[in-house]
């Protein structure tokens, strides 16, 4: 990824927040790396180095600042200036694809070889996939002895380190510091945070985003889709029961008025996993967009450009669990969105599993009492009672089944294209299912919905065919624009009254 210097020094002498995450500045008389934003004095031109992520930096030799802090940044959106295969591996990375295994096993689940692996990310992320996935271990550690309270081990773990002394090493060798130094800094300037129980820990963690974002509309879209009993949302905070670390918990998240981040709140039932909520809770709010490029490539079309003017900061909500939300997809077909949620509730009163806490959920959440049913528990459940025609209950079984078994991957190993097809050859999933669940679940920023009959009502009722040739101008944020319109297309009613699958075509 090649980086326009002159632009990247003028970002850092304004300290202009439009820049935060897409690049790191190397300062080579202090070795130390910063956001653009970073408080220090501006250092000179001809001591600047830019790289295209902090793994690059990192790899380069550069520590990380402890005034601007890189942990804190808003995140490298995965797709900028990126190949597919690059955007897909960063996503399992995130995900911890290479927590328990190794580059070749990330390789082959993304079909490559391991050492054209490598070459792309030195060609556009500066850094190895391992170098990637170590700084995201630091950074999400040092956000952690920022920000928490927590045991030393319980970062470690928390972090994705397997032992406590590969911790200890890693921050020594990066930061020049022992982790206790580290805490006691943040602690003389203000930051940490305390636990509310030790036996069922509250862990609170800020999570960065580009302003601007509409919490609104995306609590508004959430909240209409909110299965009973497992999730809330509202104006004041969206919340859901999870599965994580062989145990549930309970999520919060929230705005932060008049700073860009959201404030999570976490009860675990340990904090081994911790790394992949707080990523899981990124993708959800789908906090690594940036709103300036996609408002830019979206305005330009003058279809478009009034709803980009009206939306600014449109996100494409995703969701806390692939198959979770494949399942509500199917549900949704040619009924409404407050129809879908009833049956979603159904279901999970049925087959879902009492949630199990220590200290039970937090003030607020006392509606919150069921986690959703795990793949094998659906492929297994009987669904003739649910209220759904046999061939869409059929169709939860099938995908249950196939995610068990393996046979259907909900995630980015695979690309747009290859993952609608296995999606579709689901009996009783099309493709609108199949691009609904990539949008959302898959974080394909061009996925598109293409017969869904709201995107075709929302530009005066165009036919499927022109809608895909408008369409082609809004690649790579296809995805984007069909938030656009939905949320345009709502307006005029109640969003709970919507239909949630408007293509009528999976049937």
């Amino acid at each position: 990824m090649r980086l326009d210097e002159d632009a990247c020094y003028r970002a850092i002498e304004t300290r202009d927040l439009r820049f935060d995450g897409r690049f790191f500045t190397g300062v080579q008389s202090t070795g130390i790396y910063c956001r653009p934003i970073c408080p220090a004095r501006t250092p000179k031109r001809e001591r600047c180095v830019f790289f295209p992520s902090a793994a690059a930096a990192q790899e380069a030799g550069y520590r990380p600042c402890l005034r601007c802090r890189p942990e804190a940044s808003p995140g490298t959106p995965a797709w900028l200036g990126t190949s597919a295969v690059v955007s897909r591996a960063l996503r399992l990375i995130a995900e911890g694809a290479l927590d328990d295994a190794d580059a070749p096993e990330l390789a082959a689940r993304l079909g490559v070889g391991e050492r054209h692996l490598r070459r792309l990310f030195l060609r556009h992320i500066g850094a190895s996939p391992l170098a990637v996935a170590q700084t995201r271990r630091l950074l999400f550690a040092k956000k952690l002895l920022d920000e928490t309270a927590l045991s030393m081990t319980e970062v470690a773990l928390s972090s994705g380190f397997s032992s406590v002394r590969r911790f200890n090493d890693a921050i020594r060798a990066t930061y020049a510091r022992t982790p206790r130094e580290l805490r006691q800094a943040a602690s003389r300037r203000g930051g940490g945070a305390a636990r509310a129980d030790t036996s069922a820990p509250d862990i609170a963690l800020r999570l960065p985003f580009r302003p601007p974002l509409d919490w609104d509309a995306l609590a508004g879209f959430l909240g209409a889709r909110a299965i009973p009993g497992v999730e809330s949302a509202g104006p004041g905070a969206y919340r859901r029961t999870v599965r994580v670390a062989g145990g549930h918990g309970v999520v919060e998240v929230r705005p932060v008025p008049g700073e860009a981040c959201l404030l999570a709140r976490l009860r675990l039932p340990g904090t081994e996993g911790l790394i992949h909520c707080a990523e899981r809770l990124r993708r959800l709010f789908d906090l690594g967009a940036d709103p300036d490029a996609i408002s830019a490539h979206l305005g330009a079309d003058p279809q478009l450009a009034p709803r980009v003017a009206a939306l600014p900061g449109v996100r494409v909500p995703g969701a806390w669990d692939g198959f979770e939300l494949a399942v509500r997809a199917i549900l949704g077909q040619q009924v409404s969105v407050r129809a879908a949620t009833q049956l979603s509730g159904r279901l999970v009163e049925r087959h879902g599993e009492p949630l199990s806490l220590p200290g039970g959920p937090p003030e607020g959440a006392e509606g919150l009492r069921l986690v959703f049913p795990t793949p094998g528990a659906l492929a297994a459940a009987d669904l003739s009672d649910l209220g759904v025609p046999r061939a869409r209950a059929a169709a939860i079984t099938s995908l249950a089944a196939h995610v068990a078994r393996g046979e259907v991957a909900l995630d980015a190993s695979r690309g747009l294209e290859e993952t609608v097809r296995a999606l579709c050859r689901v009996p009783g999933v099309g493709e609108w299912t199949a691009q609904y669940v990539a949008m959302r679940a898959l974080r394909e920023p061009d996925a598109f919905p293409a017969t869904d009959l709201g995107l075709r009502r929302a530009l005066g009722g165009v036919s499927g065919a022109d809608l895909l040739a408008m369409a082609e101008a809004w690649r790579p944020w296809r995805a984007y624009a069909a938030m656009l319109l939905w949320m345009a297309d709502a307006r005029g009613e109640p969003a709970a009254e919507r239909e949630v699958s408007r293509g009528f075509l999976d049937g």
